[in-house]
């Protein structure tokens, strides 16, 4: 099921607070799919997903080749996919917007001197909650 993203149901919300690791997918130079699993957070307002990470990682490389990238999570029957453009910021600003959003969700991360954000601008979200 797809849901209308300028009104999603709350039990897809109170899904996407829960803590639930996910998987990223982005894609390879060769096209194929890289799946890897990650802590997210979703700014329901930006319609914006949030994943930090490090300079040197295969996804960082993969997202900067901008595109399209999904993430999803799973918890029994319910799951959720959310798909859209994807890119890499080092800005300070943004990349403290998604430490925030990780330690809400999850816990408050280590320090990085290499640390970046991937943004994901949410076009499509699928699933059951």
């Amino acid at each position: 099921m797809a849901f209308d993203l300028d009104h999603l149901p709350d039990d897809v919300l109170q899904f996407l607070a829960e803590r639930h690791l996910a998987t990223l997918t982005t894609l390879r130079a060769d096209g194929s799919p890289h799946v890897v699993p990650v802590g997210f957070s979703y700014d329901h307002g930006q319609r914006c997903v949030r994943i930090i990470t490090f300079t040197p990682s295969a996804k960082v490389r993969h997202a900067a080749r901008g595109g399209r990238a999904a993430v999803s999570q799973v918890d029994g029957g319910r799951w959720l996919t959310l798909e859209g453009t994807v890119t890499v910021t080092d800005d300070p600003s943004r990349v403290a917007l998604a430490v925030d959003g990780y330690a809400q969700r999850y816990r408050q991360p280590g320090d990085r001197d290499n640390r970046v954000a991937i943004e994901i601008r949410v076009d499509r979200i699928m699933g059951r909650a």
